[in-house]
Parts: C-alpha cells; sequence; structure tokens
C-alpha cells in the first residue's frame, strides 16, 4: 500500500475535541511531529477532518 507521511503544522488549543482526538489516533499530539502511515480510505477520513492542522505528503 502507498504510505503518506502527516506532519503537524498547527496547534490543536481551542479546537472541537472530535478533532484533538483525531490528532491522537494517527499519532499527533505536538506540533512538527511526523508520522508515516499506510494511506488507506479511513485515514484519509481522519485527515480531511483535521487538514487545517496537518500537511500531508506521498512517501
Amino acid at each position: 500500500m502507498p504510505k503518506i507521511k502527516i506532519t503537524q503544522i498547527k496547534s490543536p488549543i481551542g479546537r472541537n475535541n472530535k478533532q484533538r482526538k483525531i490528532l491522537i489516533s494517527l499519532g499527533l499530539n505536538k506540533i512538527n511531529r511526523e508520522k508515516i502511515i499506510e494511506n488507506n480510505p479511513a485515514i484519509q477520513g481522519m485527515v480531511n477532518k483535521v487538514k487545517h492542522l496537518v500537511r500531508t505528503e506521498q512517501v
């Protein structure tokens, strides 16, 4: 499966609690943290919910 690199670029402070939980489930909770994750529809859905807080790249 293709992989994507997700980098958190903004803080979840003041955001919806659901968005905080999504960041934690992606393995991100601090600015500039990066994770390489397999790309699938579930991950894409989570990334779309917090696209204003993260940056994605194909690996």
